[in-house]
């Protein structure tokens, strides 16, 4: 069977935060697609490792997991060198770890200005900075996962939407500094899945009722857009996409 030109077979990615929620679905996703998958992570050793045991059942040698400090550059080199010997190419980096916690005005420290602007701004640029060369031989692309709340401040959130802010922006920074090896876009979620802090059934209750579709989403809607930006979307860069369900035409 001849392959199409923009099959994914073969080709691998590596996904940050992939042992759990969204990430672990981009994996699932891309790996469906033909994908190999290398799949960063930092505490969930249990989780990522099931989810290589259930990725390489289908299909043998596809999946594997690396443990690394995302906030600590001094790790990044070696991440990208496992990623990319595993098979010998690095087709797509999907930033998708992130932190996420309050920070009301007037509490804020340092250390959480460090925390939150380290793990989803800075590690973001340092890895994709560290992943270009591979990328760009294989004609590869980034994809990085914003946030709708990085152009709508949510409230009692504000060092978490300023970094999410710019992500954003280093989106369209690098898309257009990597052109035209390397395509780099950005995936902005709105209501995918609930904190893991606690969260009362009144405020998931107004968040629904200021979606257009009145309903929350997936993190099989995320992945389907990774999904579409990496394979189906050859002339696309410097674009965020939010899959929000209509969050952002509102109030």
């Amino acid at each position: 069977m001849t392959t199409s030109p923009d099959s994914l077979n073969g080709k691998v990615a590596l996904i940050t935060g992939a042992a759990r929620r969204i990430g672990a679905q981009i994996a699932r996703t891309l790996h469906d697609a033909g994908m190999h998958v290398a799949l960063h992570y930092r505490h969930s050793a249990g989780p990522v490792h099931a989810l290589c045991r259930e990725l390489n059942a289908q299909r043998a040698d596809s999946s594997f997991a690396i443990a690394a400090e995302l906030c600590d550059s001094a790790a990044l080199p070696a991440l990208l060198r496992a990623a990319e010997q595993r098979w010998g190419r690095l087709d797509a980096l999907i930033n998708n770890a992130s932190a996420f916690y309050p920070t009301p005005i007037g509490s804020v420290t340092e250390a959480q200005w460090s925390d939150l602007i380290d793990a989803n701004l800075k590690a973001p640029f340092f890895l994709s900075q560290l992943a270009a060369p591979a990328l760009s031989s294989c004609k590869g692309c980034i994809v990085n996962i914003t946030d709708i709340h990085g152009e709508r401040p949510l409230r009692d959130h504000s060092v978490y939407s300023i970094s999410k802010a710019g992500l954003a922006m280093m989106t369209r920074a690098l898309a257009r500094e990597l052109a035209p090896e390397i395509r780099v876009n950005g995936i902005a979620p709105g209501a995918i899945m609930w904190p893991e802090s606690e969260m009362d059934e009144a405020t998931r209750a107004d968040i629904l009722s200021r979606i257009a579709l009145k309903r929350q989403g997936s993190p099989v809607d995320i992945a389907r857009a990774v999904l579409f930006l990496l394979r189906d979307a050859p002339y696309v860069t410097g674009q965020i996409i939010a899959i929000d369900g209509g969050r952002s035409l509102s109030n």
